[in-house]
């Protein structure tokens, strides 16, 4: 079995969105992005670990007592940071490349490694909108509004006759609406400003201010350079 292998992924926090006007006066709504350098936490070869890849932390935990932040990571992954030579961070990701060579432990890896990328997938948790009905949720356009209809905003029928006497499977209902791990293609990089760890990303990215995002270049657009 090969594993697949995936380019360099990065992990950041969504802090809003921002407009950004061009020389000509075009406004482009941008998703603000802040990534400070995520650390090398641990480097994988195919000799002792089957593949080659790197483990990368984000988001470095403080504590207003030093002396908790063992408690509140755990031992075992206090000693795992302690070996890299790396505080502690909040999110670990892993990133699987065809050659590791040139990374090592504790090595920081800022946002100037998409300097010459034109285009990012941005993946993200959702924003979660708890239990909702098919309106809301399957774009249901409801039965009739007049007056002692009694079916505005319900699913209808969804059962069967005696025959196949059951509900088929696959047929929207009501349930959880968001909270779900989605991936934005092909967002364009409108600019990345390495004094205060932040990108810029055309459009929207998914989920709420403070999210966790994960940044990989474009792999449809491998070819495509930065406008």
């Amino acid at each position: 079995m090969t594993l697949k292998q995936t380019s360099l992924r990065l992990m950041g926090k969504k802090r809003g969105m921002m407009q950004v006007f061009d020389e000509q006066g075009n406004v482009t709504v941008c998703t603000v992005i802040e990534a400070e350098p995520n650390v090398v936490t641990q480097v994988k070869t195919k000799e002792k670990d089957g593949y080659t890849a790197i483990q990368l932390g984000f988001e470095i935990v403080k504590t207003k007592d030093p002396r908790t932040v063992t408690r509140r990571v755990g031992k075992p992954l206090a000693g795992h940071f302690a070996k890299a030579g790396a505080a502690p961070r909040r999110y670990i990701t892993e990133a699987r490349l065809d050659n590791v060579d040139g990374y090592t432990l504790g090595q920081e890896i800022a946002l100037d490694a998409f300097n010459e990328v034109g285009f990012i997938d941005a993946t993200a948790m959702s924003k979660g909108k708890g239990y909702q009905g098919v309106m809301k949720k399957n774009n249901y356009r409801g039965g009739p509004a007049s007056h002692g209809s009694s079916f505005h905003r319900h699913a209808g029928s969804t059962g069967m006759r005696s025959t196949p006497g059951r509900c088929l499977p696959g047929v929207p209902h009501a349930s959880q609406m968001g909270d779900d791990r989605v991936t934005v293609q092909n967002i364009r990089v409108v600019a990345v400003h390495l004094d205060d760890n932040v990108i810029l990303l055309e459009g929207q990215v998914p989920g709420p201010r403070g999210g966790l995002v994960y940044l990989s270049p474009a792999k449809k657009k491998k070819a495509a350079k930065k406008k």
